[in-house]
Formats: C-alpha cells, sequence, structure tokens
C-alpha cells in the first residue's frame, strides 16, 4: 500500500536524519528536522532524539496552533523554526544542525556578522547565499525567535553562535542540500583561516546570478 503524503514526509525526515548522522554532520542527541504540511501544521523531530535513530510513528505533528497533535513532545527549538516559517513564505523544511565546522567558524574572532562566510565556491552563493551570525541564546530560548525572524526575511539560512547552523528550503531534500554545501564550505573557511585565499570576484557572482538566479 502506497504511503499517503504525511507518510512519505516522515519517513524522508527519518531518513535524512539518519544521513546526517552517519556522516557525522551531527551528534548524540543535537540537531532537529521540520517539514511544513499543507494545513499550516509541522512535522518535526522529537526532544532528545539521536537523528540517526528516529522513528516514522514517534515523529511530533503540530498543528498550525504550534500544539502537538500527536507523537512525543517536539524539539525545544520550536521557536527558531517557528521564526522562519513566519516570514519565509516559500520555506517548507527547515534542518538545524551542530555540525562541527559550522560551528567552529562561528567561534572564530573577527568575523563579519552581517555575512559570517565569505563567497568562496558558486555551490556556497547558489544553495546558501549570504550567511548572517545571531547572537548567542541559549538553547530553545524563545527570544531567540525575534532575531531569527528579522534576518530570515532575507536570508535562507542563519548561523547560531556557539550553536550551528538553521537552513530552509523549498523542500527537505533541498534544505539538506544547503547544509551539507554550507558545513563544506565552513571547512574550507575554517582551514584557511590566516592565509591568503582567493574568494570569487562581485563579477563571478553577478554570473551566478544572471545564469541561476543566486541571491547574494
Amino acid at each position: 500500500m502506497a504511503l499517503s503524503e504525511e507518510g512519505r514526509l516522515r519517513e524522508a525526515i527519518c531518513d535524512f536524519g539518519r544521513s546526517l548522522f552517519d556522516r557525522g554532520l551531527t551528534a548524540g542527541s543535537s540537531g532537529n528536522i521540520s517539514v511544513a504540511l499543507d494545513d499550516g501544521g509541522w512535522l518535526m523531530t522529537p526532544t532528545n532524539a539521536s537523528l540517526g535513530r528516529l522513528d516514522p510513528a514517534r515523529i511530533s505533528k503540530l498543528g498550525a496552533d504550534g500544539r502537538l497533535v500527536s507523537g512525543d513532545a517536539p524539539t525545544k527549538e520550536i521557536p527558531l523554526h517557528r521564526a522562519v516559517y513566519d516570514v519565509r513564505g516559500g520555506a517548507r523544511a527547515i534542518v538545524h544542525l551542530h555540525s562541527h565546522y559550522s560551528v567552529a567558524a562561528s567561534l572564530l574572532e573577527g568575523i563579519d556578522a552581517a555575512s559570517m562566510l565569505p563567497p568562496l565556491t558558486p555551490y556556497f552563493v547558489m544553495k546558501v547565499g549570504r550567511l548572517p551570525l545571531v547572537p548567542y541564546f541559549r538553547p530553545g530560548d524563545p527570544s531567540v525567535a525575534d532575531v531569527i525572524r528579522d534576518l530570515a526575511r532575507h536570508h535562507a539560512a542563519v548561523m547560531l553562535a556557539n550553536h550551528g547552523p538553521v537552513v530552509s528550503g523549498e523542500s527537505l531534500d533541498a534544505a539538506v542540500n544547503a547544509i551539507e554545501e554550507l558545513e563544506a564550505t565552513s571547512r574550507l573557511f575554517v582551514d584557511l583561516h590566516g592565509k591568503p585565499h582567493r574568494a570569487l570576484s562581485e563579477a563571478q557572482i553577478e554570473e551566478l546570478r544572471q545564469t541561476f538566479g543566486a541571491v547574494w
């Protein structure tokens, strides 16, 4: 029997979560994933759940009012997910990880809070775009929502200082691809920190805008 659309999304959350976990992009019970439903609600990974061992039947389902409908209690990071969905009408999925190099990049002194990673590769420019740094808030702090809401109006991804990236996409596949690209670029940035390097020029970025619709 074919899975319903919701059933398919539950399976996809588990499959992507396992892939991210198995490749070391998040550890323990860190990180969370959400997907928007057509009725205005969301599917979200549960609190204290490892992305590597998710059960489709236990994925948290929230109504449009943000209240739990079924499944286990949801991640405590609901405020940051909801803040992004509130202002990015095209966002259908959000991935938040504690990925090693992304967090490391957020700890470096002297980075530009308005755009913390330079345009090192064309795929970072195309899939992620400018990446603003959000000041440190404790995990689950509801006051982070206002800061993220302001930034997410103009950016598909933000970096939480000392914490990790939050990336939205028009599908779960797109959000996962973008956060993987962000982690790869963060690794390049950390490896190159303090060394002479060559980022893309404005003319090269403009070509990506014209050819692929990149937002930078």
